[in-house]
């Protein structure tokens, strides 16, 4: 008799519109800067080829900019590779990692980013550029994290104001990157509207005094992310999936809300919701974190329980602390948390699980969590390799 295994509920397919996944398990997009002059080559996709073949159910990208100017850039440190969607070239490099991915049995897709104010000034190839961020701001310099200061202090220089015409030529941008990817075979699309970058910074009051159609009270703040999600979807059609990434906190602060309560919860993510998107990926340092008061539901779980459509829990999967505690703590790593995944996955909590540094550790972890094996420890070296 075949063996069932512990985490047998996460391991049944999902279909999203015209994408099948074959399990619940997601490998979480992570910044790596290994895309020197911005396109992925050949080491990028062995990198994603492995994930896929370690059983994993669906692969997101690292975040890819867009051709917008002021897109992305970490002058001093790594700039030249961070990769982003500008032009044939980089439709036919993502194209190989597509079809590497394809032909190991996994479906892809790519995460697509603004860095807005948290872009470093000076950075190649447009140096002279400014920030941009709704209001030029890069919100309170008193709450950013110790490990952040250094950087914060540069980033938290006033900016400009952008027009109305430039922001919708970011908006734009946005929609030729969603082209590029449906050109590079892509399955689907993802927005990275999270941790205080550029789509993140119109949702948040800190960031977004505007008085204009693009600012306002937290209805109207939403205007931006709606656009682009109207504009993305027009591009990739009604069998692609799209999946918009939200979160609580910000690299400003993390003790920031987004939202306060439920109710500022769904004013948000229901024009989203409506506008076109499909799963809303809910970022939070550990997945099983009450989002609010009175209640043990978590941040995805909300997203699921005030939209109606699919959610997706990420943060800790595997260890014992957050992501950003890593920069000052080593994490202990190897941790099977599996358990307090499982009982909200089957409590309808959510519908995907994304994992981060655990495969990036371990392209194998997938199989490992099947099989019920121990993991290994966390290796922090990883974070500087690509393998």
């Amino acid at each position: 008799m075949e063996e069932v295994s512990a985490i047998a509920p996460l391991l049944q397919p999902l279909s999203i519109r015209g994408m099948t996944i074959a399990n619940r398990l997601v490998m979480a997009p992570m910044t790596r800067s290994f895309c020197p002059d911005g396109l992925p080559g050949d080491d990028n996709i062995a990198y994603y080829r492995r994930r896929a073949e370690g059983e994993i159910g669906l692969i997101v990208t690292e975040a890819i900019g867009t051709d917008h100017p002021a897109a992305i850039g970490d002058a001093g440190m790594g700039e030249h590779d961070l990769p982003l969607f500008s032009g044939q070239a980089t439709v036919d490099a993502w194209r190989a990692v597509v079809d590497a991915v394809h032909g190991a049995g996994a479906p892809i897709i790519p995460q697509v980013w603004h860095q807005g104010v948290l872009r470093m000034p000076g950075s190649q190839p447009f140096p002279d550029v400014p920030a941009f961020s709704p209001s030029g701001r890069y919100g309170d310099l008193s709450k950013t994290d110790a490990w952040f200061r250094s950087r914060a202090e540069i980033l938290s220089q006033a900016g400009r104001i952008p027009t109305d015409a430039e922001i919708v030529e970011v908006l734009d941008s946005f929609a030729s990157a969603a082209e590029h990817a449906v050109a590079a075979g892509f399955d689907g699309f993802a927005i990275h509207g999270a941790h205080g970058y550029l789509v993140d910074a119109f949702l948040w009051g800190e960031t977004n005094h505007r008085t204009d159609q693009w600012g306002g009270d937290i209805s109207a703040r939403t205007l931006f992310a709606v656009e682009l999600v109207k504009r993305v979807r027009r591009v990739i059609g009604g069998d692609r999936p799209l999946i918009y990434r939200f979160s609580q906190w910000k690299q400003q602060d993390y003790r920031a809300k987004l939202a306060e309560t439920p109710d500022a919860l769904e004013k948000i993510l229901g024009p989203l919701a409506d506008a076109g998107v499909d799963l809303f990926d809910a970022s939070v340092r550990y997945f099983d974190t009450p989002a609010f008061a009175g209640s043990d539901l978590s941040l995805a779980g909300w997203a699921k329980k005030l939209t109606g459509k699919l959610s997706g829990a990420v943060g800790g999967v595997g260890f014992d602390k957050g992501m950003y505690d890593t920069f000052e703590n080593k994490p202990t790593g190897g941790v099977n948390n599996l358990p307090r995944v499982l009982r909200r996955f089957v409590a309808g909590e959510f519908d995907i699980v994304s994992v981060g540094r655990a495969i990036l550790n371990d392209p194998g972890w997938v199989g490992k969590a099947k099989r019920g094996e121990p993991f290994a420890p966390f290796n922090i070296e990883m974070l500087n390799r690509l393998i």
